[in-house]
């Protein structure tokens, strides 16, 4: 059996195919209408026929494109998605590589819960298709935890430990909990907190 790819190899999203020109073009469209719908009235206010109609497609032409509402979402996400996997895994420390590993996951938590938040709408809406949830680039930042977890010497399941710290991430989850008046602070602490403790500390 082959080995998995090094964690560095893996992309945040697959790499489309060369597109013709129409479909690349209702791409853009497509993707322009969206965020500036979404920029003006928010996600949970936007719905596929609100995009298409922008972009001056059919909806077909939209679900041809991206599979689903889900789907589009996480094209969205993308490129913001990149730059903080370039940050997590090649950008300075504590973030990136050069610091110990648990400071390192504390670090990760605190920039996690910063994006989650700023894009909360996107992360919301692509969460609820499953195979979004559990797709590829939403996977990295799993084994991203699970591989800091190892490096500072936790014990135990560490897939179950990675994804009790990645839930505490989740968007819907920390949106709720801003509206019960905790801060990003206090959200962070407790991410910290349980991290520690994970990592017997």
């Amino acid at each position: 059996m082959a080995a998995s790819p090094p964690l560095r190899e893996l992309p945040v999203t697959d790499q489309p195919p060369q597109e013709r020109g129409d479909a690349a073009r209702n791409r853009t469209l497509l993707l322009d209408a969206a965020r500036r719908l979404i920029a003006e009235r928010g996600a949970d206010a936007v719905t596929t026929d609100d995009i298409a109609a922008a972009a001056g497609v059919g909806k077909g032409t939209l679900f041809r494109r991206f599979g689903s509402r889900a789907g589009l979402m996480i094209v969205l996400l993308d490129e913001d998605e990149k730059v903080q996997q370039q940050a997590f895994m090649f950008g300075p420390p504590p973030l990136g590589p050069g610091a110990p590993p648990l400071d390192r996951l504390l670090a990760y938590g605190r920039h996690r819960l910063q994006f989650v938040h700023a894009h909360h709408g996107l992360l919301s809406e692509s969460n609820r298709d499953p195979l979004m949830r559990f797709n590829e680039p939403m996977m990295l930042h799993h084994r991203h935890i699970r591989i800091l977890l190892e490096e500072a010497g936790t014990t135990g399941d560490l897939d179950a430990q990675a994804f009790a710290l990645h839930t505490l991430l989740d968007a819907d989850y920390v949106e709720l909990q801003l509206d019960r008046g905790r801060t990003l602070e206090q959200l962070g602490d407790a991410w910290e907190s349980v991290a520690r403790k994970l990592c017997g500390t």
